[in-house]
């Protein structure tokens, strides 16, 4: 049995050193070592040997029973170094190749114009507040002294979800909303840009769903003429120091006496063209002081406080600015157009 022993030991050397995977040097092990393999057959008819016999031949079972598993583990290390090798080959990278292109993203034009417009009222004293998209018909209306059933509210067609909350309209609610929280202590001095919606058709120049920044000062002794100065100053900053503003009497129900503000045409320089309609000016946005009821139901004392407010519309000035002649530009993800903004 012995001589039995160290052939099947060199049948699975050879079968081992012609193994190409670790697949093959399984098969081997379990050909050899497996329960139904030959050497565990020798072991089981050591029965029939003499007491003299035994002690020798299960000393040489064992013996090429490790021999067969070092051979077996010594050629798994070594297709494992050769599998890894192959791998370090394949993945080696060759430094002097030039790298990806990295595509870089820019800032959507609107949310470049709204930075700017924050940048110039931050420079005049305001800070920036945000309010809910979503509002209750008190501080989308009737806190801005647009009560139930009045006329004006036909003019801002609305998204409503429930008889009480709607999509808000306008971003004036954030006044209110900030007004209240002074608890009638001014200044108040601020600027809220945001997302609005109305029902309106989407076309060249309109959209449900825009971009507004409002503006409000409070506090004592604040007049017509200091919210002129603001817009001037503004309106110089964003567009040129060479444009200029004049003031149109208006009507808003927030606000007494209203105004629409208007900018020297930058085509024409106010002489009059076809983008102006020959008038020389651009209504950009509108304004006037503060309703005293406004100031009333926010908790401030119209005796002792004024305030005036304003508000523009970001994709207007974004058009009038850049020369677009289509405010669905900023809505259509075309790469074409948004790939022109990577400078601003």
């Amino acid at each position: 049995m012995i001589e039995r022993l160290q052939a099947l030991l060199s049948e699975a050397l050879e079968e081992l050193n012609q193994a190409a995977d670790k697949k093959d040097v399984e098969k081997v092990r379990v050909k050899y070592l497996g329960k139904k393999g030959p050497i565990t057959e020798v072991l089981r008819g050591m029965g029939k040997l003499s007491a003299e016999e035994r002690p020798k031949v299960g000393q040489a079972a064992n013996d090429v029973r490790g021999e067969i598993q070092e051979k077996l583990d010594e050629k798994n290390q070594s297709l494992e170094a050769e599998e890894l090798n192959k791998q370090l080959a394949g993945e080696t990278i060759d430094v002097t190749l030039p790298g990806d292109t990295v595509k870089q993203g820019s800032r959507h034009p609107l949310t470049a114009v709204v930075e700017e417009i924050e940048d110039i009222f931050i420079g005049l004293g305001f800070s920036v507040t945000e309010g809910p998209e979503i509002e209750t018909d008190y501080y989308n209306f009737e806190a801005l002294n647009l009560p139930k059933e009045h006329p004006a509210r036909d003019m801002q067609d609305s998204f409503f979800i429930t008889e009480d909350l709607l999509l808000r309209t306008q971003t004036s609610p954030v006044q209110a909303r900030t007004m209240e929280k002074h608890e009638g202590r001014g200044p108040v001095k601020i600027i809220c840009p945001g997302k609005v919606y109305r029902r309106d058709d989407d076309d060249a120049t309109h959209s449900h769903q825009f971009m507004q920044i409002e503006g409000l000062y409070v506090d004592k002794n604040i007049r017509m003429s200091d919210l002129k100065g603001i817009l001037e100053a503004f309106v110089k900053k964003y567009f040129g120091e060479e444009r200029t503003i004049r003031l149109r009497p208006s009507f808003f129900p927030f606000t007494e006496p209203s105004v629409e503000v208007d900018v020297t045409c930058g085509i024409c320089g106010g002489s009059g063209c076809r983008m102006c309609k020959q008038s020389g000016w651009i209504e950009v946005l509108g304004a006037g002081m503060v309703h005293p009821k406004v100031l009333e139901m926010s908790g401030f004392d119209p005796e002792e406080y004024s305030g005036f407010a304003f508000g523009m519309g970001v994709e207007r000035f974004a058009l009038l600015k850049y020369g677009i002649d289509d405010i669905r530009h900023f809505y259509t993800n075309d790469m074409r157009f948004l790939n022109q903004w990577k400078q601003i």
